[in-house]
């Protein structure tokens, strides 16, 4: 039953994060509404349908997806498991260069090992490290790290914590500590050394994380959910309604309204205002800290609200992610071709100002409910400087650059899937000014700030939810869980709504459907 607490919250933004928090709030008694700039839930867990083709838009893999194990039952609280269906690869992608070499990179360890060897005999030892660590983190419960707010940990809680991890502290130590580019400089191979940064998705990526990847798609724990991110998210929206939340979309809030050092409510671009006793943003950080604290009748008054660490992990020394997506509706079955290859390039191409010396190229043909039947969807994602768009953004260059930068992609797939101009169908290009524009997330970025060496330990610890000068305003989501991993964001709702419990003296329930 649940507890008769009587309390209101607003929370702004209808991602994952803001879903969450909507669920555990309702399941503990509180009143809960959500306001969303959009007019669908998800945020950045979306897709979108052109011409009968649905092209997605985050997720690759989701870690909870097998039963029992870590994250799994944050997925049956939300009401996605168990009639939520997944595809498990048997490899998450391969890197080919165009002399015929090919690195799969296999879930299984035992299978990476014997190919790794195989490609590179003088490098087995390095590779038997390597393939060991996945091993041992086919045991590792990453959900260890997010399940009780950090903000809620005393000493006890610290020092069992640290003896659920004890075990792992040297495989963590000894790969944490290494991004993949370092880790292929470790190779006499050269085309693994050329290879192994693009194994996991991208160059700066501790391997610890890759390794991680690689372990829960082995025990089926890392699927794709069929339908797509924007059904998932759909979802979990549909059991906050179950919940008794309300979701109340195109309404962007514009300021957060304050009163006595206390959050109060929210103003809204229509100038509605709505009032309750706590307020969590689950948005954009940047906006939030910098527009709807600051600003407005008192920029002086609200700046104070806002800490100087706070302000300085938006100074530019933490990498964010900011991307191109090139999705693509083809006339033709490519269920015979592996579902995601990096193509190692001879000559560089220079797309959006920047020499590209490789391009990834991933279908999902995999999932039947995204293209119309014989046909697929075929995507390129590339990293892109935010600027270089936000300098032409609104001007007919934009447009122009938009056609320009696909049109060079698509002739280049005709090196790897010949024939394929006459089979397009639809072309669809997201710059980082189409995700600014549609879930308002700072420069566009798709995953928050994106985990590095760097950024790992911020990720672990985790960012302040909370700040110190004004009461009852906290703060979730992927911009205070850097990495921003979708069961990282969605656990990020749920300790926040455990920590307002505690603060309110009672006992935090979470149930299934």
């Amino acid at each position: 039953m649940k507890p008769n607490c009587g309390g209101t919250i607003i929370i702004i933004g209808a991602g994952i994060a803001g879903l969450a928090a909507g669920c555990y709030a309702q399941m503990n008694g509180y009143r809960s509404q959500i306001f969303e700039m959009h007019d669908q839930p998800g945020g950045l867990c979306t897709s979108w349908r052109r011409q009968g083709f649905i092209f997605d838009g985050c997720i690759h893999y989701l870690f909870g997806s097998g039963q029992g194990q870590p994250f799994y039952r944050l997925w049956e609280e939300l009401g996605v498991m168990p009639q939520q269906q997944f595809v498990h690869h048997d490899e998450l992608l391969r890197v080919s260069e165009p002399h015929g070499k090919t690195l799969i990179v296999y879930s299984n360890p035992d299978r990476l090992e014997q190919h790794l060897k195989e490609l590179s005999p003088v490098d087995r030892r390095l590779i038997s490290d390597f393939c060991a660590g996945i091993r041992t983190f086919t045991h590792f419960d990453l959900s260890l790290l997010q399940q009780q707010p950090k903000a809620l940990m005393r000493l006890g809680d610290w020092g069992r914590l640290m003896g659920k991890l004890l075990p792992f502290v040297c495989p963590m130590s000894q790969w944490g500590n290494l991004s993949a580019t370092e880790f292929a400089d470790r190779f006499q191979d050269p085309f693994l050394r050329r290879a192994i940064p693009q194994m996991f998705g991208w160059e700066s990526i501790p391997v610890m994380v890759g390794m991680s990847l690689l372990a829960y798609m082995h025990t089926k724990n890392a699927g794709f959910p069929l339908g797509g991110s924007l059904q998932f998210a759909q979802t979990i929206a549909q059991r906050y309604r179950e919940l008794g939340g309300e979701i109340h979309y195109e309404s962007q809030v514009e300021k957060i309204l304050v009163q006595n050092h206390r959050a109060n409510g929210v103003r809204l671009y229509d100038n509605e205002k709505y009032f309750a006793d706590r307020i969590i943003s689950a948005c954009d950080g940047h906006n939030t800290l910098f527009g709807l604290l600051v600003g407005g009748a008192s920029p002086k008054k609200n700046q104070q609200y806002v800490p100087r660490e706070m302000q300085r992990y938006y100074d530019g020394h933490l990498p964010i992610h900011s991307q191109l997506q090139v999705s693509l509706g083809v006339n033709r079955d490519l269920s015979s071709e592996p579902h995601w290859t990096t193509h190692l390039l001879d000559e560089p191409v220079v797309i959006t100002g920047e020499a590209r010396y490789e391009i990834g190229v991933k279908h999902y043909c995999f999932d039947p409910s995204l293209a119309p039947p014989g046909k697929s969807v075929l995507m390129v994602m590339l990293t892109t400087n935010y600027e270089y768009w936000q300098r032409i953004y609104g001007r007919s260059s934009y447009d122009a650059e938009e056609l320009q930068e696909s049109q060079i992609l698509i002739d280049l797939l005709e090196q790897f899937y010949p024939g394929i101009k006459t089979d397009i169908e639809f072309v669809d290009v997201a710059t980082p000014l189409t995700y600014e524009r549609y879930t308002g997330n700072w420069k566009g970025s798709s995953c928050g700030w994106l985990l590095t060496k760097q950024t790992l330990p911020l990720s672990i610890k985790g960012l302040p939810k909370t700040l110190p000068k004004l009461r009852n305003f906290y703060l979730i989501g992927q911009w205070v869980e850097p990495g921003g991993s979708v069961p990282v964001v969605a656990m990020s709702g749920r300790n926040i709504i455990q920590q307002i419990c505690r603060e309110d003296k009672q006992n935090f329930q979470a149930m299934t459907p």
